[in-house]
């Protein structure tokens, strides 16, 4: 089994655009409208807002985000600097967490789109994978 996440996005040409450039993530596949991508063996996918569904519409038209996409990396600091750079909104700034299984660093920022991103070390996945 797999859980992944698809992010509503009002232009998935320029959303694929700036995954790959901010984020460095891989292409999958692309449909026009949708796309599947991959940042670090992570698949998510991108749906482009369709009109006849508004249900679903991207977080800056909503003015809420309901989900906080989470990213474990080696270089918290980089990524959200290179986010930054490409367009993204500073969020938290990096910080030392005490947590049960010792420091977690973590970060964030607002992707262009209304998505909200928290990027910390790998700690939290070494506690549940050895």
């Amino acid at each position: 089994m797999a859980i992944s996440v698809m992010l509503i996005v009002p232009d998935a040409d320029a959303a694929i655009a700036w995954y790959k450039a901010a984020l460095g993530a891989t292409e999958l596949w692309d449909l026009g409208g949708v796309a599947g991508l991959e940042i670090g063996g992570a698949p998510f996918f991108l749906h482009e807002v369709n009109p006849e569904n508004p249900a679903e519409v991207d977080p800056r038209r909503a003015g809420v985000t309901s989900v906080r996409v989470e990213m474990f990396t080696d270089d918290p600091d980089g990524v959200i600097e290179r986010a930054v750079a490409a367009g993204a909104t500073a969020g938290a700034r990096i910080e030392d967490h005490r947590t049960p299984w010792g420091n977690h660093r973590q970060g964030g920022f607002t992707d262009p789109f209304g998505h909200r991103w928290s990027v910390g070390d790998r700690s939290p996945l070494r506690q549940f994978r050895g």
